[in-house]
Formats: structure tokens, C-alpha cells, sequence
């Protein structure tokens, strides 16, 4: 059990570098540093758009309008580091 432990908390360390190369990614697109019109930053974009939106349109169904600040990525980077914390604290129950 501790293998299955250790892979969830690899595809949880996956998903939370994921989840902050989107929100740096989208950064640096508002602020002009990337470009769309490039095809190797826009096929990285799109690629992780169609990763993280299933997840981020759950948790926007629940959000209220905040007027363009998108709290969706900040939530699913709290909720990623609640289950590391919790699967570390409750190893031992499954060893």
C-alpha cells in the first residue's frame, strides 16, 4: 500500500506542476510575453487548456462572478495540496 500511496502523491505533484505552469503560462500570454500566433506555445496552451478545464469548469459552476479575476486555478492548487496532506497524514493507517 505504500507503492499506491507514493504513485498518488507523484500524479498529485504532476498536477499541481501542471497547474502552475497554466497559471504561469497565462501570465506571461496577458502580459505579451508569449504569443499565440506562435505554433509551439500555442499547441502548449491549448494542450493544457483541454487538461485543466474540465477540472476548473466544476469548481466555476460554484464561483461567483468575480468579474474577470478566475479563481478556479487557486482553488484546484489548495485542494491538490489538501490531499497530499491528508494521504501523508493517513499513510500509516495503510501500512
Amino acid at each position: 500500500m505504500t507503492s499506491l500511496i507514493q504513485i498518488l502523491l507523484m500524479i498529485l505533484n504532476f498536477l499541481q506542476f501542471i497547474v502552475i505552469a497554466h497559471v504561469i503560462m497565462s501570465w506571461l500570454i496577458n502580459f505579451q510575453v508569449l504569443n499565440l500566433h506562435q505554433p509551439l506555445v500555442s499547441q502548449i496552451w491549448y494542450g493544457l487548456n483541454r487538461l485543466l478545464e474540465p477540472i476548473y469548469g466544476r469548481i466555476r459552476r460554484f464561483l461567483p462572478d468575480m468579474g474577470g479575476l478566475d479563481l478556479a486555478p487557486l482553488i484546484v492548487f489548495f485542494g491538490i495540496i489538501a490531499l497530499k496532506i491528508v494521504l501523508i497524514n493517513n499513510a500509516y493507517v495503510f501500512m
